[in-house]
């Protein structure tokens, strides 16, 4: 029988959730930003929507992290959502380091 879902995890769930959720909230823009061919255009109607679609994104992360079954679940799956999404912009020189 699988184990039910409680609220008894919540600040492991929550910290993911803001921590990780806005890396990956971060990363999605940056994503964008990158296929979409935004340069140094925030004021073009692509790089306005790139800055203003990590609010959304970020407030879907933490609002869902509570369907993971226990904390350290949460950290794990979005730990990995973080590295498959940050890899392309990476290797497409999205990031200047």
């Amino acid at each position: 029988m699988k184990p039910q879902l409680t609220a008894k995890n919540w600040f492991g769930k929550v910290s993911a959730g803001l921590i990780l959720g806005f890396l990956l909230a971060l990363g999605a823009s940056g994503l964008f930003r990158t296929l979409g061919g935004v340069d140094e255009a925030f004021f073009s109607t692509r790089g306005q929507f790139s800055m203003w679609m990590m609010a959304p994104v970020w407030a879907l992360v933490v609002s869902l992290v509570f369907l993971f079954r226990t904390s350290l679940r949460a950290w794990g799956w979005l730990a990995l959502a973080n590295v498959v999404l940050w890899i392309p912009i990476f290797a497409l020189g999205g990031v200047k380091l």
